[in-house]
């Protein structure tokens, strides 16, 4: 049984990383994706995460199922394929710490995904499923997740979903927010940024807490808000809600920082006996916070006993 089961397109994440000896910017070979992203907090914490999906029979596919099986994750499912590239995207990481991604076209199996690369018993093992959307929504890949969705579902998980929208990846943003839409009726627990609440919703940013509850109200069990440093917010069906500051760090590189949060509450969530909403969003603020410190998002996810540290030095 596992806690998390992810179906990801798992990516390599070329972040910058200075200049080369000609004085160029150069870019560091990072393994992340938001699916893989979410399901190693889990395993950091001590739970038990799987990932499955398609990537590269290429160095990039090679580097990641190496880096997630050294992280704990089980990788039986994550299949390689001489189809296409592995998934590829170039980070641009500003003063603050803030990143713009742009994915390097053609690169990635997420539109040609089929039921066949899909080894739908791992995804009967699990307490959590976890997807991420498809770009190219008018395709196969963008119908064979909902088959994922709907068989996780008959098969007693919950659907988590991080929105994670990125700007300009949909030919018409309206349709691709229509077929995001589409996938959130599945979910059960879900994750969105401010921004992204203000578009779900049609609220202000600053609107939050009603923004949580709207998306409460679509038949939801919990929904989390995240601020970055303005901190979180949280919903649950149970009337339990609140806010929860976030935990001032210096950042060096946000990517993987939602995927953390996230990865982190569902950790908490599914624990034989859960902690209170309120604590565990405070530890995925702390685990998402940590993950700032440190450039790209595998390698940037804290250990448990990181976590526990940090806690200590900031009650």
């Amino acid at each position: 049984m596992f806690d998390i089961v992810s179906l990801a397109e798992a990516v390599i994440d070329f972040s910058m990383c200075g200049k080369g000896p000609m004085g160029n910017p150069a870019f560091e070979m990072n393994p992340g994706g938001a699916g893989c992203n979410v399901a190693l907090p889990n395993a950091l914490l001590g739970g038990k995460s799987a990932c499955l999906g398609l990537v590269g029979k290429d160095m990039f596919g090679d580097h990641i199922i190496r880096r997630l099986k050294e992280l704990n994750i089980n990788t039986d499912g994550m299949r390689q394929t001489g189809r296409s590239t592995t998934r590829l995207s170039f980070v641009s990481i500003d003063e603050e710490g803030d990143r713009q991604f742009d994915f390097v076209k053609g690169s990635g199996m997420k539109p040609t995904l089929s039921e066949e690369d899909i080894d739908f018993s791992i995804i009967a093992q699990g307490k959590v499923f976890l997807t991420e959307y498809c770009h190219e929504y008018k395709t196969m890949g963008a119908e064979t997740i909902f088959k994922a969705i709907r068989y996780a579902k008959d098969h007693g998980a919950k659907f988590g979903m991080d929105f994670n929208y990125r700007p300009n990846v949909f030919a018409d943003d309206q349709e691709g927010i229509a077929y995001l839409k589409e996938i959130l009726e599945y979910a059960d627990y879900v994750k969105v940024s401010e921004n992204e609440m203000a578009m779900l919703t049609g609220l202000n940013e600053d609107e939050y807490e009603r923004g949580a509850k709207a998306i409460l109200a679509m038949d939801k069990e919990a929904v989390f808000v995240t601020m970055g440093p303005g901190g979180s917010y949280f919903a649950t069906k149970d009337g339990d809600c609140g806010f929860v500051e976030a935990f001032k760090v210096k950042a060096v590189d946000t990517t993987g920082c939602g995927d953390a949060f996230f990865g982190t509450a569902l950790h908490y969530m599914t624990r034989e006996n859960p902690l209170p909403m309120a604590e565990i969003v405070r530890r995925a603020n702390a685990y998402g916070a940590l993950c700032a410190l440190k450039p790209g998002a595998f390698d940037a996810m804290p250990t448990k006993e990181e976590l526990e540290t940090f806690l200590a030095e900031h009650k």
